[in-house]
């Protein structure tokens, strides 16, 4: 049995309008992940979820208790630096950290994890990369990396977010790029603190949780050009739900650009379950 903590870092309103648009709350989606690669690893799990955008925290007793933390994205915003919402979760990545508990994360967190230990966010000029992050390309330190065993040097991933990593901390290494962001994958390494391994885009997401962000983004999305207009838009999330419900659809496949390391759920997942044997199972 390991204990994991999963961050999940959307406040209250945020995690309601993820339910609203059809979708599933994100500390949810990274326990029943978990669940899945922990029965392919023979092994047992134990989850326990936290809202510190509601303010839960642990004691600073509790936080070695559990053998690795996973963090969720998030609706907040990193550049929001007064934002208790934002500025407590920055605080309990520094606290996790000097505790020495290995962290793995997803979008926000990369934010969080590079702000925490000295590194540089910023908007996104091109706006927000949603959807598919294209042609994400693995560094030569990050082909090195236990995060990205078995992954393709190149490869496509679900994603959503504005905000992104333009200056990495000390000590952090870059393992991922691509042509919307400088930061896809990065590790932050210490000796005398814990870790904390975290990409920009969602291994954890789906084609129907995808689906169900842009139903809640829409606005936003053809504001920016994502999608020419409201029937552009609902066309493709139609066609993503539906390919969810039947993957044998080919034509809806090719159509979408959903190539095998879209398609595979191991694959898709892939850096999670690197990071479990890695770092919390090793």
């Amino acid at each position: 049995m390991i204990r994991i903590l999963i961050v999940d870092a959307y406040p209250k309103e945020g995690r309601q309008s993820l339910r609203d648009a059809g979708g599933s709350e994100a500390g949810d989606l990274y326990r029943a992940l978990l669940s899945r690669i922990a029965t392919g690893l023979e092994t047992e799990i134990q989850a326990d979820v936290l809202h510190p955008a509601d303010g839960e925290l642990p004691a600073a007793s509790e936080l070695s208790h559990w053998d690795g933390v996973v963090w969720t994205g998030s609706n907040l915003s990193i550049l929001d630096a007064d934002d208790p919402g934002v500025s407590r979760q920055v605080d309990l990545v520094r606290d996790l950290l000097d505790a020495g508990v290995p962290n793995f994360g997803s979008c926000f967190a990369v934010q969080l994890a590079a702000t925490a230990r000295g590194g540089r966010c910023a908007a996104n000029p091109k706006g927000r990369e949603f959807g598919i992050a294209r042609e994400i390309h693995v560094s030569a330190a990050g082909r090195a990396h236990p995060l990205y065993r078995d992954k393709p040097d190149t490869f496509d991933a679900f994603t959503s977010h504005a905000d992104h990593v333009v200056a990495l901390p000390p000590k952090a290494t870059l393992l991922s790029e691509n042509a919307w962001s400088p930061v896809q994958g990065a590790a932050y390494e210490n000796p005398r603190d814990g870790s904390f391994w975290a990409v920009q885009y969602h291994p954890e997401y789906d084609l129907r949780e995808v689906a169900s962000l842009a139903r809640l983004r829409e606005r936003e999305l053809i504001a920016q050009g994502t999608f020419a207009d409201e029937t552009a838009a609902r066309a493709w999330i139609d066609g993503m739900e539906t390919l969810h419900a039947d993957a044998k659809r080919e034509d809806l496949a090719t159509e979408l650009g959903i190539g095998p390391t879209l398609q595979d759920p191991r694959l898709r997942t892939l850096e999670v379950r690197n990071w479990l044997v890695a770092r919390v199972l090793a």
